[in-house]
């Protein structure tokens, strides 16, 4: 254990290495084919809008617009027109337990060899999470209150969810305070990414106009270039991001180092596998924030 935590720096590289196991973990089920198909099977068609309406189930009654502010840099009518299909045809509780229904059997086709230990951290990994505090993290607070999953394993992996939630409040209020909103937070992201055309801000809802007017504005403060981000951009970008990782990482120094450090061998070897699924479902760039920046 030594050799992971040294002094108090080392929690901002746990808390980095942890948020990018999290994004694998957690994210390869919004590109599940069982997972949509179950949202299908409430009645809605073509499964649209399965990703907001389950990532958004225990906020989808606060209203459209109440959930564009806590998604941050999802177009709002993208946003409004998947809860209303959602209202149409189901309701928020069983679009979630379509969702739920499909992450164990997914874990233990993916990841077997982890489905046991990871299960047995369930009741450590919501104590972490209570822990945390609420304020200003309107979606990780609605999954506190949001009813429990009976078998360990989906517990166990609801509540890693809820932890990255807490940290994707968390990165939207360090924006906010930095004046990025979501097209200029996609451009940036773009860019790290390497993605051509402007994809990432483009799969949000960024149209040419948006992304326009947001280059315009980071060009102002010296972080692009005409529609190119400057070296100076990058290095901002990754300032809020070692940022986030400082303050993220409560929830891992609340689950202990130990925990941390189990966590961390359990999903880190296998994380890959859940990015293979999303390849090989969705597409190679999906999911940005579990994977890793390309060299330039």
């Amino acid at each position: 254990m030594k050799k992971l935590i040294e002094n108090e720096n080392d929690w901002e590289e746990l808390s980095r290495r942890a948020a990018f196991a999290s994004h694998r973990l957690i994210g390869w089920i919004y590109w599940d084919p069982r997972a949509i198909a179950n949202y299908e099977a409430l009645g809605v068609p073509n499964g649209f809008g399965y990703y907001v309406s389950t990532r958004a189930a225990s906020l989808g009654k606060a209203g459209n617009k109440a959930v564009s502010a806590v998604f941050y840099s999802i177009h709002p009518d993208f946003i409004a027109a998947s809860l209303d299909n959602c209202r149409e045809h189901t309701t928020f509780e069983k679009a979630a337990a379509a969702r739920d229904a499909a992450i164990a059997p997914g874990l233990k086709e993916l990841t077997p060899e982890i489905c046991e230990p990871f299960a047995d951290m369930s009741p450590n990994l919501w104590k972490a999470a209570e822990e945390l505090p609420v304020s200003g993290r309107a979606l990780f607070a609605s999954l506190l209150d949001w009813p429990r999953h009976d078998d360990p394993l989906t517990s166990a992996w609801l509540a890693v969810n809820a932890i990255r939630e807490w940290r994707g409040d968390t990165h939207w209020a360090i924006l906010l305070s930095e004046n990025i909103d979501g097209t200029m937070a996609g451009i940036l992201d773009n860019a790290k990414h390497d993605y051509d055309d402007q994809w990432l801000p483009r799969s949000r809802g960024a149209d040419d106009d948006a992304i326009s007017n947001a280059f315009k504005k980071l060009t102002e403060r010296g972080l692009a270039d005409g529609e190119t981000v400057t070296p100076k951009g990058l290095e901002f970008r990754e300032s809020l991001e070692r940022k986030l990782n400082n303050i993220a990482s409560a929830a891992w120094r609340n689950l202990g180092i130990d925990q941390t450090a189990q966590f961390l061998e359990l999903i880190e070897p296998v994380g890959s596998r859940y990015m293979d699924h999303i390849d090989d479902t969705a597409g190679s760039n999906w999911m940005p924030a579990g994977r890793e920046a390309k060299s330039k």
